[in-house]
């Protein structure tokens, strides 16, 4: 499903940057890392599911570098 998606968004990904495509690839990438959980989840509209595996792994990051502002690591 992800792979489908991907291949979809192909042609934008040329359009773009090369530094922007390196980010697009690394969304991308983000997306791939919780492939069960989409296919589990089997939502109506697959994007869905990369999006929150995307904003899943941000939000990841996100907290990571908050505990290294605080000291807490």
């Amino acid at each position: 499903m992800i792979e489908s998606i991907v291949s979809d968004w192909l042609p934008y990904r040329r359009a773009l940057r090369d530094r922007d495509r390196r980010v697009f690839d690394a969304l991308m990438t983000k997306a791939r890392m919780h492939t069960s959980a989409s296919s589990y989840a089997n939502r109506m509209e697959p994007l869905e599911s990369v999006f929150m595996s995307i904003l899943l792994e941000q939000q990841k990051e996100i907290e990571l570098l908050k505990m290294r502002l605080e000291g807490k690591q």
